[in-house]
């Protein structure tokens, strides 16, 4: 074995390990760790293990440059990157962002600003700054807008690539930080302070989705912005869980605000504020903020733990920037007060509570100890505090059909009932507030003079928790949509690009998710259509919605019950509870408790009616522009559906635009710097598609431009006889005249390609200095000179050919002028003239039917006087038109026309008639030429047989050949026989190939739902339950029992003790059954090493595993002996050449003989003689490693012509070398009992006795 070789194995924490094998099985290899003195050694199957680069501690900007392009690779390039402060990395032109979990500000300064503008991509370093520059340079020569995707998981750093995005193109593009630049970059703290909150995964998670749109006008610079939002999370506002927080506005304004305003509002800490004081109530701050809070602000959290530490938060000096913000965005000092007494509103409204009332049957009460946060929260409302209290314990109900003309009568809520109307009301107060800043940051962002734009995509990444609701399920729904948009825009449409340009690059498969698509949208059985209908019922219910789903998604792949999930806390929730969706990242347990109420936030008509009529203009004004949701069950519109309806409007704007990916990744879940969690980033990485495109790219060609585009960024550097060629050619000489690489880059229909990186060297090329430049426009000239002298040499071929042409067309000339003077005399009688002659050419079918007539035997009188008649017709016609003074061109016509029907009808009858008769002369002519033939046959049958008679086999060898020629025979027969189950045969192998591929894939998606349960197991410390172990194939369970019955089965022994085995033990058929596996684990071994050779310039995909192995076959142990159930001896003699030689010259081959003595089905004696060597004696059971391996039938000698001679040839080459002495010397470890007989006198052969 290679020892030498590095290879990637799986590792359970840090994703891979590197190592080197030291053991193979038909299961997988055994790998030796490296990095550990302990030797540790680690199991895996072959298709998981990569061949490592040589150098495995060097770093690539792109991973496209990479030796092997794999996962393992991937995984360590950005390791080693990552560890040295590199957070970003390249896949082609997608964009990996690490989230580094610290400061590094000499990263986003003002001259690394100006460091990337207008660089092309691969130039500088990777930076999100470079993708920024891509879209602006794309949008400005495409003239096409463009889209930024930031996406990846809570807590990657979505929202501050976000922010630096922004930043970079107001900075470079904008009027040198004017108001709409100030605003669009100050909109993203302002969004935050009200959008963003704590979570456990993430300090700053943003609970809503946002596409930032920056507007350009003609000039290509910033005149506007817009800001579309998605999904706020309002189950927050009421309830969170452990160690997270509510919205930071809610602790800013407790923490930051003036006490004149804390006063104003009411504000203490959060502990006495039920939206707060079930969650995480410590306040973020620093050392220096710590000291400005007094102890009646601080919670008892806060108190007894100190404050939450973060590099970007701090409530208390950021309730100044948030209000600094809204001050930029044009908010008033009244508006912001309101604003402000609005979230107070919600604050106290959340500390009202309920009891029940004695007064009213089932009815409830607000609690006397709660009636002053009643008072406040209806005072920061603008309502009165006695109707706000009546709207929250009981509702107005109208008792007529479709809610008009009938009588309103109030119902009385009970406790939970008034609760929850309590929350309705906060969580659409605080969703309307939401709006409203948004509309008032579009508002501030004018963009009436927008030619295109660059937008921004931030949106929550796949989420999975122990308890995941409906926030999380339209979330992972959202992200389902972006991912597949993704394998499209990267993976299909790249691919079909390469199609429809003939690049002829290799096709990737890749998991499509569209049937997870379809489960969670399908009209009628989807989940979002079946929630729809179940809030419409009267009495709607979660058990029965999720019963439902079940019922209408039957043997649905990506759905099953929660009892099949891999975390123990999930099978304990019961069918009719919730259900589990397998998503692309992996599987999510869903708890459907909340999803009917969540699904619907309307308010009961007599809330709606207060926060209409409200006396504080900022509510009323929130909801004034929203239409009256109360218009009944059957026509309200879900949460459900106005997300699907965003999301919608969502993808035809990514459709519209060019694309560019940033895909962030969280490396651990502490969320502390330098700590970097293989597994976790690799299941990201997995995720997010980049290993998919890492394989794309490895063929393809990411950087591509038109020719028209090509030609105009360079034409200002050449002279103008080169700027005035037309594109293409243009392009062709500018490649030429480089001398580029012919792998590096590739003309398409349209346009011109290039491999990762090639581009930007072209680029950089270009723009080198003017002695370089003038060299290469002096080699553009020389190749124009010669282009164009090929092309002089073949105009004057053209006018040379055109003379002739002239000179030719001039004779033509005088001849069409006579023939113009012949027509206009003609044309005159033209119309009888023509039709006359084709009458005539009717006459020259009349002597054709007679001559049919002729052939007839029978019926000749009736066809003679049919074409008597038809004489009789055409005459008639002609005489008719002759005659006729007049005649227009319908009435020529008609008479033809009847002439033909005549005519065609007569001629079809006769050759009927004709064809019939014909038809009886040729089957008697052919019964009597079968006779002949029989005759014939039988006579040269009879010939034959006298001949093989007379013939007498003279010689030994014509034996031979009829055996052969016998052997063939039984060869067809069986081939006849297995023809007629081949048909059969041919399904099952294709069932089971169906079968075994959808095995692999359930597989592949077992394998990421327990690497997905395994990071909540972290982070989350559940346990996890191994599931059942892998089922075996039938083909392979076949080959295990056929192992156990052989005599020794060696599958499962390591090579050292099959070493040993070879060097002590004294037992003939243990020591053949080793040689014989040891010999077959190094064949296959040596199959795989040389499948995973480096890969070459043009490229290619490495096959990494040894498919012989995985598919196990073949038997692990032959026959011990090599012998077979015949005892007949068999010799035969081939010519053959050096295994070297082969792919040499005919002339320079060194060309020998071989020579095999066959005992029965095995070989038992070979000589090898080659011109200039030695001769090779080996003997059967001596020289077994060295020998032909394979039985008599296999080999097809037997069929091969004229390869068998007889055995006294045999033995007299063998005898003439010297094997009569090596058979005596090693009498005693001969395997072939034929060759022991001779030995030993008994004459066991055919031949006589020579030893």
């Amino acid at each position: 074995m290679d020892e030498t070789k590095k290879v990637w194995v799986p590792h359970p924490t840090d994703g891979f390990k590197l190592g080197r094998i030291i053991d193979l099985s038909p299961d997988g290899v055994t790998v030796e760790v490296l990095d550990r003195p302990s030797g540790q050694k680690l199991a895996a199957s072959y298709d998981r293990v990569y061949p490592a680069d040589e150098y495995d501690n060097k770093d690539v900007d792109d991973n496209c440059a990479l030796m092997y392009l794999n996962e393992a690779t991937l995984l360590n390039n950005i390791r080693l990157r990552y560890m040295k402060d590199s957070i970003y990395t390249y896949v082609a032109s997608i964009l990996i962002a690490l989230n580094p979990y610290r400061e590094m500000p000499a990263l986003y300064s003002s001259q690394t600003i100006k460091s990337y503008m207008g660089k092309s991509l691969g130039v500088m370093p990777p930076h999100v700054f470079a993708i920024a520059d891509k879209a602006y340079r794309d949008m400005r020569v495409v003239k096409t807008s463009q889209s930024i995707i930031v996406s990846g998981e809570s807590g990657a750093g979505k929202t501050e690539s976000t922010k630096y995005i922004l930043k970079y193109l107001t900075e470079c593009w904008g009027t040198h930080a004017g108001p709409i630049e100030q605003r669009i970059v100050q909109s993203n703290p302002l969004l935050e302070a009200f959008g963003n909150a704590k979570t456990m995964r993430n300090n700053n998670s943003s609970r809503f989705g946002k596409f930032v749109e920056i507007h350009f006008d003609q000039k290509n610079m910033v005149c506007g912005g817009h800001i579309s939002h998605y999904l706020l999370e309002k189950s927050r506002i009421c309830t969170q869980n452990d160690d997270e927080r509510n919205y930071h506005i809610f602790y800013r304004m407790c923490a930051g605000a003036p006490a004149s305003l804390r006063q104003q509002l009411k504000l203490g800490s959060p502990d006495h504020f039920n939206y707060l004081n079930r969650g995480c109530t410590q306040f973020f701050c620093t050392k220096n903020t710590e000291k400005s809070l007094n102890q009646e602000q601080k919670s008892q959290m806060h108190s007894s733990r100190g404050g939450l530490h973060d590099i970007q938060l701090d409530d208390v000096s950021d309730f100044n920037l948030t209000d600094k913000a809204m001050s930029q965005m044009g908010i008033t000092d009244a508006e912001r007060g309101a604003i402000y007494q609005v979230v107070a509103g919600v604050l106290h409204l959340g500390n009202v509570a309920f009891e029940e009332d004695p007064d009213s049957k089932g009815g409830c009460r607000v609690t006397s100890s709660t009636e002053g946060s009643l008072l406040t929260a209806a005072q920061f409302l603008g309502c009165d505090k006695e109707d706000l209290k009546r709207a929250l314990v009981c509702r107005a109900m109208n008792t007529s059909k479709a809610g008009r003309g009938g009588t309103v009568i109030q119902v009385f809520l009970k406790t939970g009932e008034s609760q929850s109307a309590r929350d309705a009301l906060a969580k659409s107060i605080y969703s309307k507030l939401f709006d409203y800043i948004v509309t008032r940051v579009n508002q501030s962002l004018p963009f009436q003079s927008s030619k295109s734009y660059i937008g921004v995509l931030d949106i929550a990444g796949f989420e999975y928790f122990q308890t995941n609701s409906f926030e999380q399920f339209c979330i992972n729904y959202c992200n389902e949509k972006l991912q597949q948009f993704f394998n499209n825009r990267i993976l299909r449409e790249e691919q079909a690009l390469y199609e429809k340009e003939g690049l002829n690059v290799k096709k990737i498969h890749y998991t499509d998710n569209q049937d997870c698509i379809e489960l969670i949208e399908n009209k009628g059985i989807g989940i979002f259509d079946i929630l729809d209908e179940e809030n419409k019922l009267p009495r709607p219910s979660y058990d029965h919605f999720t019963t439902e789903v079940h019922n209408k998604n039957k043997n649905h792949f990506r759905l099953s019950v929660p009892r099949k999930s891999k975390l123990k806390t999930h099978r304990e929730i019961r069918d009719e509870e919730g259900f589990l969706i397998r998503h692309f990242a992996g599987a999510v347990c869903y708890h459907t408790a909340q999803f009917i109420e969540k699904n619907n936030d309307a308010l009961h008509a007599s809330l709606e009616a207060l926060v209409m009529e409200s006396k504080n203009s900022l509510v009323k004004l929130i909801f004034q522009g929203s239409e009256s949701q109360n218009v009944g069950k059957l026509a309200f519109v879900s949460v459900g559906s106005k997300f699907r309806t965003q999301l919608g409007l969502l993808m035809e704007k990514l459709n519209g635009t060019g694309t560019n990916f940033i895909r962030c990744i969280k490396p651990n879940v502490r969320m502390v710097d330098h700590l970097f969690e293989g597994t976790q980033i690799l299941t990201q990485l997995q995720c997010s598609g980049m290993t998919s495109v890492l394989e794309l790219m490895q063929q393809g060609y990411p950087s591509r431009t038109q020719f028209s585009d090509l030609y105009d960024t360079y034409k200002k550097y050449m002279p103008p006889e080169i700027a005035r060629l037309d594109p293409r050619m243009f392009c062709k000489a500018l490649f030429k005249a480089l001398g580029l690489n012919e792998n590096d880059f590739k003309f398409g229909m349209t346009k011109v390609f290039f491999r990762p990186g090639k581009f930007a060297e072209f680029d950089q090329i270009m723009r080198s200095d003017p002695e370089n430049l003038a060299f290469l426009i002096k080699k553009v000239k020389k190749w124009l000179i010669c282009s164009r002298w090929r092309k002089v040499q073949w105009c004057t071929l053209s006018v040379i050919k055109l003379k002739n042409k002239i000179a030719y067309r001039k004779g033509l000339l005088v001849k069409l002028q006579s023939t113009i003077r012949m027509w206009n005399f003609k044309h005159e009688f033209q119309p009888r003239i023509k039709m006359m002659l084709k009458i005539r050419s009717l006459s020259s079918q009349l002597e054709q039917m007679r001559q049919l007539a002729g052939q007839l035997k029978k019926e000749k009188e009736p066809a003679v006087q049919k074409i008597a008649s038809v004489e009789k017709d055409i005459s008639e016609g002609q005489k008719k038109i002759q005659v006729a003074k007049k005649m227009n061109r319908k009435e020529l016509e008609a008479i033809y026309g009847g002439l033909v029907k005549s005519t065609e009808k007569t001629f079809g009858d006769l050759r009927k008639m004709v064809d019939a008769q014909k038809i009886a002369e040729e089957q008697e002519r052919l019964r009597k030429i079968q006779e002949e033939m029989e005759r014939e046959k039988k006579r040269k049958e009879e010939e034959e047989r006298k001949r093989r008679e007379e013939e007498e086999m003279k010689r030994q060898k014509a034996e031979i050949e009829v055996r052969r020629k016998k052997e063939e025979e039984l060869q067809k027969k069986q081939e006849q026989l297995n023809r007629k189950n081949a048909e059969q045969t041919q399904k099952e192998s294709e069932k089971r190939s169906v079968e075994e591929r959808v095995r692999q894939q359930q597989l592949e998606q077992e394998r990421l739902d327990r690497e997905l349960a395994l990071r909540l197991v972290e982070e989350d410390s559940n346990m996890v339950e191994d599931v059942q172990q892998i089922t075996r194939s039938n083909s392979v369970a076949s080959i295990k029992d056929k192992q156990g019955k052989a005599k020794h089965d060696l599958s499962k022994w390591s090579y050292a003790q099959l070493r040993d085995t070879i060097n002590t033990s004294c037992e003939v058929d243990l020591l053949e059954a080793c040689r014989e596996e040891f010999h077959r684990r190094l064949k296959v071994y040596h199959d795989w090493k040389t499948k995973n050779k480096r890969r070459q310039v043009a490229g290619g995909a490495d096959d990494r595993a040894p498919k012989a192995i995985i598919g196990t076959e073949n038997s692990t142990s032959a026959n011990s002996s090599g012998q077979g159930g015949n005892d007949a001896q068999r010799f035969f003699l081939i010519p053959f050449a050096k295994p070297s030689d082969i792919h040499q010259d005919d002339n320079q081959q060194q060309k020998g003989w071989w020579y095999a003595h066959f005992d029965g089905k095995w070989i038992a004696r070979q000589m090898e003689l080659l011109p200039g060597r030695e001769p090779a004696l080996l003997i059967a059971g001596v020289d077994d490693m060295k020998m032909c391996e394979l039985s008599l039938d296999e080999t097809g000698l037997t069929r091969k012509r004229g390869a068998e001679i007889l055995e006294q040839q045999f033995e007299d080459e063998w005898a003439k070398y010297g094997g009569i002495r090596l058979l005596q010397n090693n009498a005693k470890r001969i395997a072939s009992n034929f060759l022991k007989k001779k030995i030993g006198g008994g004459g066991g052969g055919s031949a006589p006795n020579k030893f």
